[in-house]
């Protein structure tokens, strides 16, 4: 199965972006640190060329923590600037401003030589839906600015926002692209709600969830359902855990979907404990 979603608005984001790129210093990516490179947009690259990048993972409450600091040290050596953040509880944003202004460092010279008063910094802050650009931007300004929502495409427009005295962020709606070309980066967005529910098959997600914890996570996943063992057959799990929650239709059988649901919404709420479904590959 592909899950594609791209909605009207997004595709005018696009267009935007490209138009204000002009008066933007400097680009504040966010992604989610339990899919760090699923839920980058390719088209990101394309569309902010050299502007100096901050990239943000976000939601490390929920990742992996050794997974999270190997996609830090990566996106360091990529971008040249990384933090880990947990923009609900608040962790890590005070460091925002001031990674800002190092990578505005050349610019700020500039201006000092040429004898120009410096402005507010101009920072656009790009992401997917539901990476958490909102709540950012609102522990930022210190006040509900910007509004929140567990599901995506809750920003429609640009909008500008002000920081203090030094830095002005311009939000934007969160971007995705026409075409995954990797299903399994369908499932990954959707398992972290990126993409609409109601685009989605519950149980192909919920399959590749499975297949992914019995390699990667195994012990959490026999923890979460009390399972002594786990079967190597995807069926056979779905069958215990249906069996052991009571997600069942007439007769005793396994209602399949609403075990797929159960364990979506286990994994969203972060019934498992830390989990990151990709890790760097160098």
């Amino acid at each position: 199965m592909t899950i594609q979603w791209y909605p009207g608005h997004m595709a005018k984001a696009k267009r935007e972006v490209s138009e204000i790129l002009k008066q933007i210093d400097v680009v504040i990516e966010i992604v989610d640190a339990r899919t760090p490179l699923s839920s980058r947009n390719p088209m990101i690259e394309e569309l902010v060329e050299h502007k100096p990048r901050l990239v943000l993972l976000n939601k490390a409450d929920l990742a992996d923590p050794e997974s999270t600091k190997k996609w830090h040290d990566y996106f360091e050596s990529e971008f040249s600037k990384s933090l880990i953040i947990d923009a609900q509880r608040g962790k890590g944003i005070n460091q925002i401003p001031g990674a800002v202004r190092d990578l505005a460092a050349p610019l700020l010279e500039k201006w000092k030589r040429k004898g120009i008063n410096p402005r507010a910094l101009r920072t656009l802050i790009l992401g997917i839906p539901n990476v958490g650009k909102s709540t950012v931007i609102n522990k930022l300004a210190g006040k509900r600015i910007a509004n929140i929502g567990d599901k995506p495409g809750v920003t429609k427009k640009q909008q500008w926002i002000k920081v203090g005295k030094e830095m002005e962020l311009l939000d934007t709606p969160g971007i995705l692209w026409p075409k995954f070309e990797d299903e399994e980066v369908g499932y990954r967005l959707a398992l972290t709600g990126a993409v609409k529910e109601e685009i989605f098959d519950f149980q192909d997600t919920i399959v590749f969830f499975f297949k992914f914890m019995q390699k990667h996570y195994p012990v959490l996943l026999k923890k979460r359902y009390d399972l002594e063992e786990l079967p190597e057959n995807i069926l056979e799990l779905f069958d215990d855990i249906g069996r052991q929650r009571g997600c069942l239709v007439a007769g005793g059988e396994i209602d399949y979907d609403r075990v797929a649901e159960l364990v979506f919404r286990d994994f969203r709420h972060g019934k498992f404990g830390k989990v990151t479904l990709e890790t760097p590959q160098n």
